[in-house]
């Protein structure tokens, strides 16, 4: 068989690009004739300067990986934006902006050329709210599992607070208010701030007063407290607040944290978390020198408290005193008269005590003198043995009495001769016996051997 075109246009059915996008639309209505409410989170929302429609992206992300599983084109026509960007912003007091989860009334469209695309007709604040609540109580409870939501807080004041590191934008005008109020507060107390700047709105909010943090960390011996101030603005800035990284941060500091961020109905994350929330800067400087009119006053009251005691001491000191003057004379009279006693009992003991004490001594010099002549009598008699024996002694040594013995003594010249080497041949030599003394002279030397 033979096909061709004509053929083949027969057995199957061919539809043009805009004839397929016809019946596509066609089914889209069939199937969602009416509206229908669509929870989603707004992307890349951008408003028309000229037309004043405001285009965006509605996504929806996996809860747990957080990648992205749906997406569809939207649309919000001028006249309805005009009514209900204020209304969703007065609301919930958040910027109709990009991030945030809503609940809006759609239609379901399919164009030819623009494709599939949702119009909004109408927005459920309270849903937002809810999100936004819900998200809030989630980073609550993560600080409050980790155990840091409190640890700020529990961090001692300090007595004097005044080196204060200050966080804010420097050209709020919330910083100006703090700065003067601190400057010209009636005591007079000194104060000394050091800036670190950061971002107190828009998307980098977070990372810049995290950044800010870390500067203040690094000196952290030089400050007594951190503040965290902003002058005002609108209500939606505060979602950077509401960050857990910056609460974690901020929960975590070594040094008391104060927040003044700017607003009076809803505490911020970051103002849960610090250590003293206030609501304005110059709140926040109220407060600083209340703390010094605090310990001020403390110092006033002890300074009170010793001045009465030492009056008290003074008081007490001079009653006795003067109780002791009255007291004096008896007690010197009293004393001079025991002392006259006490004298006369001397004087009558001391003759006794006297004679007593003499004849103790007498009795003493006289055992004293018999030990004395007893010494000395010994001492005499050993001395004069001793005198005996060396007069013996010395008898019996002397030559006289050597000669006595039957010996004798050779002399030359006057000096005893000891040994025969020291003779020659005519040496006139004197030899004394105990009875007298002969003369002779050497005539011959006869040499002997030992």
């Amino acid at each position: 068989m033979e096909y061709g075109p004509n053929n083949r246009a027969q057995e199957r059915q061919e539809l043009s690009l805009l004839e397929l996008n016809n019946r596509v639309k066609g089914a889209v209505l069939n199937a969602f004739p009416e509206t229908c409410w669509v929870r989603a989170e707004m992307s890349d929302v951008r408003t028309n300067a000229a037309s004043g429609h405001c285009y965006l992206e509605f996504v929806e992300k996996n809860a747990i990986t957080g990648q992205l599983v749906a997406k569809a084109r939207g649309s919000i026509w001028a006249k309805t934006f005009r009514m209900l960007k204020p209304y969703f912003e007065m609301e919930t007091g958040q910027l109709f902006a990009s991030g945030l989860k809503v609940l809006v009334k759609v239609s379901v469209e399919f164009h030819e050329l623009y494709g599939y695309s949702l119009t909004v007709l109408d927005i459920d604040p309270a849903y937002t709210l809810g999100d936004m609540i819900r998200k809030r109580l989630e980073i609550i409870r993560q600080l409050k599992e980790e155990g840091v939501f409190t640890l700020n807080k529990e961090l001692p004041f300090p007595t004097l607070p005044k080196r204060i590191a200050v966080i804010t934008s420097p050209t709020a005008a919330g910083y100006e208010d703090f700065l003067n109020q601190l400057a010209n507060n009636k005591a007079g107390y000194p104060f000394y701030t050091k800036l670190f700047p950061a971002l107190m709105q828009g998307e980098r909010t977070e990372a810049s007063v995290i950044a800010a943090l870390d500067c203040v960390y690094r000196y952290a011996d030089c400050f007594d407290v951190v503040v965290i101030i902003r002058g005002g603005g609108a209500t939606s800035d505060l979602n950077s607040f509401d960050s857990y990284l910056l609460a974690a941060n901020c929960a975590q500091f070594p040094l008391p944290i104060i927040t003044g961020i700017g607003h009076e109905r809803d505490d911020t994350i970051l103002d849960l978390v610090a250590h003293t929330r206030m609501k304005t800067p110059t709140a926040v400087a109220e407060f600083l020198i209340g703390q010094m009119d605090k310990a001020a006053g403390e110092v006033n009251d002890l300074q009170q408290a010793v001045c009465r005691m030492a009056t008290d001491i003074l008081s007490k000191q001079k009653n006795f005193l003067q109780l002791l003057g009255s007291r004096l004379p008896a007690l010197a009279v009293n004393r001079i008269e025991r002392s006259r006693a006490a004298l006369q009992r001397i004087g009558i003991q001391l003759p006794t005590d006297a004679h007593a004490f003499l004849n103790r001594w007498a009795s003493n010099l006289e055992a004293m003198q018999v030990r004395l002549a007893n010494r000395a009598t010994n001492s005499l008699a050993e001395r004069t043995r001793f005198i005996q024996l060396t007069e013996q002694f010395i008898k019996m040594a002397s030559p006289a009495y050597v000669l006595k013995r039957g010996y004798s003594l050779t002399l030359k010249d006057g000096k005893i001769v000891k040994q025969a080497a020291g003779l020659v041949v005519g040496d006139e030599l004197v030899t004394r016996f105990a009875d007298g003394e002969v003369r002779s002279t050497i005539l011959k030397q006869i040499n002997q051997k030992s």
